[in-house]
């Protein structure tokens, strides 16, 4: 009997290894949502955007892009950023299909606390960004990170060169500015930079395919805009370079 078993269990693993691997499940568009949650995003604002990612990633027009798509399915991974070595996955890469899993990834996005509230790393962001993608457990011919953020990049490497790195692996960088009404007292330059904002983020953030820069006038116009973003990501929608929303 002994003998059985040890030939059964050499039997079952010669099977597991020989085995031949499992294709990974493909779907459209792979997107991380990689969401600034600096210092100068006080309370109030961090709510709205995040009330305002929850509402978009749900809406029917949303969805509907979504269903367009040759497989009718998107992965989504929800990332926050902030300064040096802080960034951390939110929600893992999740498959958004239909009604019920996107309300699904909205609800479960409301629930959790915020995760930072230093200075503001966008290359930090976009290589956090791209290692999420590195290990998606999905694929997909396009890849795309959302980059949302209202100050310059004021903390690690040079942003310009994490731009240029990404977008050399054919991922694509978009970018949502949210304006700020009045500067920072202690750094006006931050969230005001010389030409303005959506300026900053066309010429050093931005890049590879279609990208685009769309502008949130302010924190209560978010909602708006980031949807109007998420339909154009994936629903392969020709954008203008640059869209306010206000």
């Amino acid at each position: 009997m002994r003998a059985i078993r040890w030939l059964s269990a050499i039997v079952a693993v010669t099977f597991l290894l020989n085995a031949p691997a499992r294709a990974a499940e493909t779907v459209d568009l792979l997107l991380v949502l990689a969401a600034d949650v600096s210092r100068s995003v006080d309370a109030p604002k961090f709510q709205l955007q995040r009330e305002g990612y929850a509402a978009a990633i749900s809406d029917p027009r949303v969805v509907d892009a979504i269903r367009s798509g040759p497989s009718g399915k998107i992965a989504i991974c929800f990332v926050e950023w902030s300064g040096i070595g802080a960034q951390k996955v939110v929600i893992d890469w999740s498959i958004v299909k239909d009604a019920a899993s996107a309300r699904q990834f909205g609800d479960q996005l409301l629930e959790i606390p915020r995760s930072f509230a230093d200075r503001t790393s966008i290359s930090g962001g976009i290589e956090f960004a791209v290692a999420q993608l590195d290990r998606a457990p999905f694929e997909s011919g396009r890849r795309t990170i959302d980059v949302s953020g209202d100050g310059t990049n004021n903390s690690g490497r040079d942003v310009t060169r994490a731009r240029d790195e990404t977008i050399a692996k054919g991922i694509t960088i978009n970018g949502l500015v949210i304006l700020s009404d009045r500067p920072l007292s202690w750094n006006p330059e931050h969230t005001n930079p010389p030409g303005g904002l959506a300026n900053y983020y066309r010429d050093n953030v931005i890049g590879g395919p279609s990208s685009f820069v769309m502008v949130a006038e302010n924190f209560e116009s978010f909602g708006k805009a980031i949807l109007n973003k998420l339909i154009a990501e994936i629903a392969y929608m020709p954008t203008p370079r640059d869209t306010a929303v206000e």
